[in-house]
């Protein structure tokens, strides 16, 4: 439930950088946004091999 809670962060981290991209034309927000959304990405790709090898066994 660990990585869980990090998804949970990713995501209150990214609607922060969201708000301030499409509402205040932030460029820089849109920057951090697309570097969490790859976090999330990596972090949810290593959570999917986890569940897979998991089921296997």
């Amino acid at each position: 439930m660990n990585r869980f809670n990090e998804i949970k962060a990713l995501v209150d981290e990214l609607e922060v950088d969201m708000e301030k991209f499409y509402s205040k034309g932030n460029k820089t927000a849109g920057t951090r946004a697309r570097k969490t959304l790859q976090d999330l990405k990596k972090l949810s790709q290593d959570i999917r091999v986890d569940i897979q090898s998991n089921k296997k066994q």
